[in-house]
């Protein structure tokens, strides 16, 4: 026992108070902490927007309607908070709903309306039945079997590396980028795990480590190009046409596949050969094939067991919606399944329909079981459907509000400017731009500007709007560019000097196939040739 009274709150002993001792000179709290913690730099960049938006109605003349300066402001706030992420990306995305109608720029019914279209719908049911592919594991069968195909005998790791990035670039096709680097990457680092690690690892080990997990997160960016559901970009792309354009023929999923995935081919095959010549050298094969061969791989295969039921069912559904997408409308000659319903049916008609059937068709698991339940849809990525809805009402926002006329002026200066130079300059901004915040956001800042310059310039919008939208998909150097490249970072196995070195002849490249691309294979695709 302690000769005093002071009691030892470090003992067990129950006769420790709980509560803390009071010190008996009483202190006055600090004022200064507190201050000290209301001046963070998160509290700033959320004043950041509203100040900005303040000082832009006060300051800024325009020789146009008052809404036209109170868009710019609301613009100005909106992608403050989206560049510092002050405040959560999904919250922010909503803030039209308060904005708009607050300083007159539309009815809180039209910018609702905004949130819930037609492409809104594409999404919700893509995203149901990606989910539906990840629950039952199909993704990693897919992937196996095509890996074990490519694996070649003897070990090829030019081939296998190939068998990889296809694989995670045809399941990008179908899910969200980042959906998509997220299911691959464990089965890609799976593959790896059969190969040394630390101070035992040669350098070819190394290398080939760099290219498989590099290969993954690029394949993951360049297979979302092929289609409208690959990646939000393409969507928000779709999107702004149809508000901008109303009378304008609406881009359908086969027409953007017509043009995405040859584009995206002609990228994937250079990013094949850049990771080949960078990371796999003359007799890696030889290295490699003590670690890896197809034994490993059939094993991982025979643990996932033989094809259930539900997985047949998924897929079979999986398959029909993409049918169903392709041959909605075909040609003018040709007008696909879409004529039978006046054109009233659109590509999120048959989504939402594909994904219902989900939740009816039983899984043959456990009695009165569907494929799927609510409980598994609780992972649909809400803030992409979100920041597609404020990319959406922006679009209108910036045509209703007069600051469409605005920019269109501004922008004279362009008129002389040819078309094969300002092509590979919006592509290069908007790929520039993607690599400090998301290629969502990138878009919505850009399309809009995009329009109103292809207007001045008297050249079709979408020969300006495609380039800068898919430029936003070239996030190639940096970690923080995309969710994609920080899934791979995350590894190990990548440095940012791993990224750069490999992200920078592709994202050249990439500017310099989009340049030839959109005005020739576009132009056909699109019917560039014509008017609006």
């Amino acid at each position: 026992m302690n000769g005093d009274h002071t009691p030892n709150l470090n003992s067990d002993d129950p006769k420790t108070p709980l509560l803390p001792v009071h010190d008996p000179i009483p202190r006055s709290p600090s004022s200064n902490s507190s201050l000290i913690s209301l001046f963070t730099p998160n509290n700033f960049y959320i004043l950041l927007g509203p100040l900005l938006c303040t000082l832009i109605c006060l300051l800024v003349k325009l020789d146009a309607p008052v809404t036209s300066i109170y868009m710019l402001a609301i613009l100005a706030w909106i992608f403050s908070w989206w560049f510092t992420e002050a405040v959560p990306m999904p919250i922010t995305s909503m803030a039209p709903l308060f904005l708009f109608p607050l300083f007159g720029i539309a009815s809180a019914d039209s910018v609702a309306r905004s949130y819930m279209d037609d492409v809104i719908a594409l999404v919700l049911g893509s995203f149901i039945l990606a989910l539906a592919v990840e629950h039952y594991n199909i993704h990693k069968r897919l992937a196996l079997n095509i890996t074990m195909l490519f694996c070649g005998d003897p070990l090829n790791p030019p081939l296998l590396l190939l068998g990889i990035c296809a694989t995670t670039a045809f399941v990008s096709m179908w899910m969200h980028n980042v959906a998509a680097a997220v299911m691959m990457m464990p089965v890609a680092t799976g593959i790896l795990q059969r190969l040394p690690r630390g101070p035992t690892q040669s350098s070819v080990v190394g290398k080939f480590c760099k290219a498989v997990v590099l290969g993954v997160i690029y394949s993951a960016a360049i297979g979302g190009m092929s289609t409208l559901t690959g990646t939000g970009v393409n969507l928000i792309l779709v999107g702004m046409w149809k508000s901008y354009f109303p009378e304008a023929n609406p881009i359908s999923f086969n027409t953007w596949f017509f043009f995405g995935f040859p584009l995206a081919l002609v990228i994937f095959f250079a990013l094949w050969a850049i990771l080949c010549l960078l990371y796999c050298s003359k007799g890696s094969g030889q290295v490699l094939s003590a670690y890896l061969d197809k034994a490993h791989l059939k094993s991982e295969l025979e643990l996932l067991g033989p094809m259930a039921f539900a997985e047949k069912m998924v897929l079979a559904d999986f398959g029909m919606l993409i049918v169903l997408w392709m041959t909605r409308s075909i040609t003018d000659d040709v007008p696909g399944w879409g004529a039978l319903f006046n054109g009233l049916a659109g590509d999120g008609t048959v989504s939402v329909m594909m994904a219902t059937l989900l939740f009816i068709i039983p899984n043959k698991k456990q009695r009165g079981e569907k494929l799927m339940d609510w409980n598994k849809c609780k992972k649909l990525p809400w803030n992409i459907v979100l920041l597609l809805g404020a990319g959406f009402a922006i679009a209108d926002g910036v045509k209703a509000s007069g600051l469409a006329d605005v920019l269109s002026k501004a922008l004279d200066f362009l008129e002389e400017v040819p078309y094969l130079a300002i092509a590979p300059m919006v592509c290069l901004i908007s790929a520039t731009i993607t690599e400090f915040t998301s290629n969502n956001s990138t878009t919505t800042l850009v399309v809009p500007l995009l329009i109103q310059i292809a207007k001045t310039m008297h050249v079709h919008p979408l020969l300006l709007m495609v380039p800068g939208a898919i430029g936003a998909q070239f996030s190639f150097l940096l970690p923080t560019g995309t969710p994609s490249n920080i899934v791979g970072f995350t590894t190990g196995h990548i440095e940012i000097k791993d990224m750069i070195k490999t992200g920078l002849p592709l994202k050249i490249f990439g500017i310099a196939a989009l340049s030839l691309l959109m005005p020739t294979l576009g132009a056909y695709v699109f019917g560039t040739n014509g008017e609006v």
